[in-house]
């Protein structure tokens, strides 16, 4: 069993963040990256709104710049992922990897959050079929296909905008009669020739053999119902916190986030939480990093304490 002062379980912008600060406080942190180096934002075709990159960064090359700074500092990175973790005897704390099982006196969890599904007929049966969760990831294989895009927010407009690369149309299907984006995603998205709007609707089915080939759609305020042909369906509807292997352990509000506190400690002591796994409110890749800031200079302090 490796012992470790500090492990960080999560690769994204917190919990790099959260390692750069462990590091440069000479405590040789561990991080964990779980099943996608990275997190979300290393499948987040450009970042406008980072700090310091007037021109935008992409997302892949933003995780990896983070990625350099804190393994220059002295930060470890395995590529592996959390099985199952024992927090009720407090520190040490154990954790159990496919490959390995390693206990640390610190632990900042940065295991960030997953997207929500529509729950509908024919969903799960066509994921990597023609639906999608991830434009970045798979909008190339739409090149000259018609798609749908679900959602009405930041993420869906910047996804939508991003498969206008590739396919010839863009349909934006959202249950409301406005978008939820920023006005700059809004403008753009409104103002691109090859995404149009279906408001007031929702997919109740997802229809295909083998492959997508249409939607069953219902306007909410009509009632009425119509099938789309469509080649591809990528959800954006939110997100969930990755917090199951906590469950019974950590303090969590109603919806499965980590409750943490001002010093971004969580419900036991050494413990510490940062980025979306306990941020249902900004989301952001600047609000994560500053979390991970809190808990890496936290995490320091706690430590000194009990020495």
């Amino acid at each position: 069993m490796e012992k470790d002062k500090v492990v960080v379980i999560g690769s994204g912008p917190a919990g790099l963040t959260a390692a750069m600060y462990a590091a440069r406080a000479r405590l040789n942190p561990l991080v964990i990256s779980g099943s996608q180096l990275g997190g979300q934002i290393s499948i987040t075709y450009e970042v406008e709104n980072y700090p310091g990159f007037p021109e935008g960064v992409a997302g892949p090359e933003l995780v990896e710049l983070m990625q350099k700074q804190a393994e220059r500092f002295g930060a470890r990175l395995v590529v592996d992922e959390v099985t199952e973790v024992d927090l009720t005897q407090g520190s040490p704390f154990t954790i159990k990897t496919y490959s390995q099982e390693y206990q640390a006196e610190s632990l900042v969890i940065a295991t960030g959050a997953s997207p929500n599904r529509l729950g509908i007929p024919g969903e799960e049966s066509h994921i990597g079929r023609g639906v999608s969760f991830c434009a970045t990831c798979d909008g190339f294989f739409f090149r000259d296909k018609d798609v749908v895009v679900v959602g009405g927010g930041d993420s869906a407009m910047e996804e939508g905008l991003f498969l206008t690369r590739f396919a010839n149309r863009v349909r934006v299907i959202h249950r409301r009669d406005e978008l939820r984006a920023g006005e700059t995603l809004k403008r753009r998205a409104m103002e691109n020739e090859k995404m149009s709007f279906i408001w007031d609707t929702v997919i109740e089915e997802i229809i295909g053999n083998g492959k997508v080939q249409a939607v069953r759609t219902r306007n909410l305020k009509s009632d009425a119902t119509e099938e789309l042909t469509t080649d591809g369906v990528f959800i954006f509807i939110g997100h969930f916190p990755n917090t199951d292997l906590f469950k019974g352990q950590l303090k969590m509000d109603s919806q499965g986030y980590l409750v943490a506190d001002e010093r971004a400690m969580t419900s036991v002591p050494g413990v510490f939480a940062a980025g979306e796994v306990q941020d249902s409110v900004y989301r952001q890749v600047a609000t994560s990093v500053g979390q991970g800031a809190m808990a890496g200079m936290m995490l320091e302090r706690w430590l000194e304490e009990r020495e």
